[in-house]
């Protein structure tokens, strides 16, 4: 039987998955089989398991950290928003169809077998599971079918850390407030607080640290600097997004849709010396850029039609007769066609023009695909013309297919015999389904490469080792989790569980 730790938050972005993450490495480090779990997630971006099944991006960033394959156990329930009162939810990696909230936290507890199933199975491989919460443990609107924060550790037994982000203010109403709203029985889980986000001098802190310590009667186990590491985002609340300005070197700007999922895609680009990614969420701010990225997305056809109300699809198309390249990745690749068809009511049924672009047709199906795959680059093509003969990588999570009109070159011919990847004539215009195609060692340094000598730019030859860098910045996360937490503190609370 593992020994159990959990990890809840005052508010959503409080910094939970990159503790848990932090943790899990931690102890990985110290020699335990460590696995993360969380019971449910809300989150656009994900990730498809090597036996094709769907679970949160955060979750198979955490198990990288423990040095293990991410397996759908780590995330049986995970919640994709389709509108502002629904979501696409995916039991045990698999669509059990979209449903309005209300109905769904009605419905949730059903669920509860499977939540236990896949905790048990966990449960019975490794020592240690570091469990992360979602939101807040106090939404008391919430509470009665909790499943993720409270309820979870019950379940389980597991002594609970909270996590309080003083980078946006009222840390200690917040994990006052958070304490005092619970039962005491739950109160009385919480085993430890932590202060996330610190910048200045923790001295100063310390009459507060000490005065939050006497108000709870909990502990606290740390004070976590502010500090950027390159991990894998999850949440649209992520700080990649903020990155709006526009910097020197190659301009790359990606197109920042309301229901944007999966833009860990582009994190390869933000890697690179001499390249400049941001995100664009208004029509003023694309300008002239050297490469326009549309990203995936959980409505396609709801974001296609914000493109063409807010007259960002104007500008795209005016740059794209510029020959600029664009490059689409899943629903931006279905947008980019003549059209869009969906005939199940996948989205919101009916028939919409696309950018007209591609010459290709899209039709929505109620089956969604989801593999990891390879694939060889058989005729390249614009920026993807440096490639012809050699591999490429990456997962598919789409519901529908396209297909080309005429005129299209065809470029990836994937393992499994299908054809991935589409262009037009000049190569200018791109389009793929496989999320994780930039991190094929190589692939976006060719791309960048190609840029920058058109703009006859100067350049190295780029030799990236993503697996490397990955290990590297998970290792400075267990540094700053070891530089910050009461290590020892946090043993005994392992060790005694809810009993210390």
């Amino acid at each position: 039987m593992a020994k159990v730790i959990m990890v809840q938050g005052t508010m959503s972005n409080s910094g939970k998955s990159f503790l848990t993450a932090g943790l899990c490495r931690v102890l990985w480090q110290d020699g335990y089989r460590v696995a993360p779990f969380k019971s449910q997630n809300m989150a656009l971006n994900s990730y498809i398991t090597k036996d094709g099944l769907e679970i949160g991006r955060a979750q198979a960033m955490q198990a990288e950290a423990c040095g293990i394959e991410p397996t759908v156990d780590m995330n049986p329930i995970l919640l994709k928003p389709t509108s502002q009162v629904g979501s696409q939810v995916i039991v045990n990696g698999e669509v059990r169809g979209n449903m309005r909230a209300m109905d769904y936290y009605r419905d949730k507890s059903s669920l509860v077998p499977d939540v236990m199933a896949a905790y048990e199975r966990l449960d019975r491989e490794y020592d240690v599971i570091v469990i992360e919460g979602a939101g807040s443990p106090a939404e008391i609107n919430l509470k009665e079918h909790d499943l993720v924060n409270m309820g979870m550790a019950k379940m389980v037994k597991a002594p609970v850390l909270l996590v309080g982000d003083i980078d946006r203010g009222g840390v200690f109403a917040a994990l006052y407030g958070t304490v005092k709203l619970l039962e005491e029985e739950e109160q009385r889980m919480i085993k430890g607080l932590v202060v996330n986000k610190f910048r200045g001098d923790v001295e100063i802190l310390r009459p507060g640290l000490s005065m939050i310590e006497e108000k709870t009667g909990i502990p606290v186990v740390g004070v976590v600097p502010m500090e950027r590491l390159d991990l894998d985002d999850e949440d649209s609340l992520s700080e990649r997004l903020l990155q709006t300005k526009k910097g020197a070197g190659v301009d790359v700007a990606v197109i920042h849709l309301p229901h944007i999922s999966n833009f860990t895609d582009f994190a390869a680009f933000e890697r690179m010396e001499g390249v400049s990614l941001r995100y664009v969420q208004k029509p003023g701010m694309l300008e002239e850029p050297d490469l326009i990225l549309l990203p995936g997305t959980k409505n396609t056809m709801d974001d296609l039609a914000w493109l063409r109300e807010s007259g960002m699809e104007a500008l795209i198309l005016r740059q794209a007769e510029k020959k600029t390249s664009v490059v689409g990745i899943c629903g931006g690749f279905q947008m980019l066609g003549e059209v869009m068809e969906d005939p199940y009511h996948v989205e919101h049924g009916g028939t919409m023009r696309g950018m007209g672009l591609l010459n290709t047709r899209t039709v929505f199906s109620e089956e969604k695909t989801r593999t990891q795959i390879c694939g060889k680059m058989i005729k390249g093509a614009g920026l993807f013309g440096g490639w012809e003969g050699k591999e490429v990588s990456g997962y598919e999570i789409h519901m529908g297919t396209s297909e080309n009109l005429g005129g299209c070159k065809e470029l990836i011919r994937l393992e499994d015999g299908r054809i991935d990847a589409l262009s037009n004539e000049d190569g200018s215009v791109l389009g793929s389904y496989l999320h994780g195609i930039f991190d094929t060692p190589g692939f976006a340094e060719m791309m960048m490469r190609q840029i920058m000598e058109k703009k006859g730019m100067d350049f190295e030859h780029w030799n990236f080792d993503l697996a490397a860098h990955k290990e590297q910045e998970y290792d400075k996360l267990a540094d700053l989790v070891r530089r910050s937490l009461d290590m020892k503190k946090i043993y005994e609370i392992l060790e005694a569980g809810i009993g210390c």
